[in-house]
């Protein structure tokens, strides 16, 4: 069965979820290419949205006829090519009337899992969770005679283990797609030393047509994106609680998210990502992480806490953001939280004091808006980075710890066989992150 094939009946797990419909819009849009084709015009495209959700599939489908009517706008010059044998479509309204038509026919919204047991192909973008993971894929494997390929989101669970637990015989992929999958450009893909390698070459060929990024990681829990996330998270969490001897917790908590991101250059500080990946979810994955890593304690005491104290990040349904160690208003941080007093103290409150604390900012800092797309950023980062070398102020010497300590992550990924080469760390935080540069580099010898 052959590429267009294997796409003539694809099912999407969790379609109603962030992940799923940003899964579900790729594929629809994919499918709906393939079906407009010349050669495969007898042939019936069905992809099914399986969510247990009905009111969430609802709105799903709003949100899809949406996006599909913005990127028939965009490509409707291309499209013209397509429909130029309907004498009927003449004006560029009309075509994309007639395209968001055709990828809608194509997809079935339903909350049963039974329509995945005809599906040559299983989307899964359910929630981080091993024991749903294999419970959904078992099924679906016992009930599906046609030896279905599966190609799961996850961003920290061993494929190895999904593909022994649901007894997949090799048919499972992992395929990590950033999140909003519609925009992010990078996929991790991760297969298990017994992934069939048709999987793995279909996913190249699917992720090509998506003009996206594929990035290759080994089978170990985490991969290269949380891999990196995650202890750089750690190693922000514990300075921030080393400095809250020393100061009020907020005040800590300011600094080092002031520190990883003004200092760092980076586009959100490591609390406000904390926040905005949601507590909860990067508890989840360092649990799932913990039993695989031997040599490092993939744990934080500050995580359990808060969510002892229901705080928990994330994002509304709206995708607006929740508040976690971060109070927010029209997505800006304006507060942050304080787990003894069990409130929020107002940044304006103490944001001065923090930075005068930290000491005179280097010379030739730019913000990450400044330098990201900048041709001559490395020269830039070269020249910033010695100067604050050289510096010995607070917030000098905070930044170049953490600067230190990311790179040593990034360099261990490496070395523990978990990325294949440093080019794919860097290359994983530069379109998966948006980080400005990449934490292996130079700029500090």
């Amino acid at each position: 069965m052959n590429y267009i094939e294997k796409f003539e009946n694809v099912s999407v797990l969790g379609a109603a979820g962030k992940m799923g419909s940003g899964i579900l819009l790729l594929t629809a849009l994919e499918m709906a290419d393939l079906s407009l084709k010349p050669e495969n015009k007898n042939k019936k495209f069905l992809l099914y949205a399986i969510d247990i959700n009905q009111v969430a599939l609802s709105g799903l489908i709003k949100y899809i006829k949406n996006q599909v009517f913005k990127t028939a706008e965009r490509k409707v010059i291309a499209l013209r090519g397509v429909y130029k044998d309907i004498p009927d479509l003449i004006d560029n309204e009309e075509i994309i009337r007639q395209y968001v038509d055709d990828v809608m026919s194509i997809i079935r919204p339903v909350t049963t899992l039974e329509s995945a047991y005809e599906s040559n192909i299983i989307f899964e973008a359910a929630s981080e969770n091993p024991e749903l993971k294999i419970k959904l894929f078992s099924q679906i494997n016992q009930n599906n005679k046609k030896n279905p390929w599966f190609f799961t989101n996850t961003s920290s669970i061993p494929i190895s283990y999904i593909n022994k637990e649901a007894k997949l015989d090799g048919r499972v992929l992992g395929v990590h797609f950033y999140n909003p999958p519609a925009v992010q450009k990078l996929v991790e893909v991760i297969k298990s030393e017994n992934t069939n390698p048709e999987l793995s070459e279909f996913a190249t060929m699917l992720i090509k047509n998506l003009r996206k990024i594929e990035v290759p990681s080994y089978d170990k829990a985490g991969f290269i994106g949380n891999g990196h996330f995650m202890r750089d998270a750690l190693y922000g969490m514990q300075e921030a609680t080393t400095l809250s001897a020393k100061m009020p917790f907020v005040e800590a908590v300011y600094t080092i998210n002031k520190i990883s991101q003004d200092y760092l250059i980076r586009p959100m500080g490591i609390f406000q990502l904390i926040d905005y990946v949601g507590i909860d979810v990067c508890q989840y994955i360092m649990k799932v992480m913990k039993p695989y890593v031997t040599d490092e304690n993939i744990h934080s005491p500050l995580l359990d806490k808060l969510m002892e104290l229901g705080v928990k990040g994330g994002q509304n349904s709206d995708g607006s953001q929740k508040d976690g160690f971060l109070k927010y208003e029209k997505g800006k941080p304006i507060a942050i939280y304080d787990p003894d007093k069990k409130n929020y103290v107002n940044i304006s409150d103490f944001s001065e004091k923090c930075d005068k604390n930290l000491g005179n900012i280097p010379s030739n800092l730019k913000p990450w808006k400044a330098v990201v797309s900048n041709p001559a950023k490395n020269e830039i980062f070269k020249q910033y980075f010695a100067e604050l070398k050289q510096m010995e102020t607070l917030g000098a010497k905070l930044a170049v710890n953490y600067a230190v300590r990311s790179k040593e992550i990034g360099l261990k990924l490496v070395k523990d066989k978990v990325a294949y080469n440093e080019n794919d760390v860097n290359t994983v935080l530069l379109t998966g992150f948006f980080h400005a540069y990449g934490p292996i580099n130079d700029f500090l010898n």
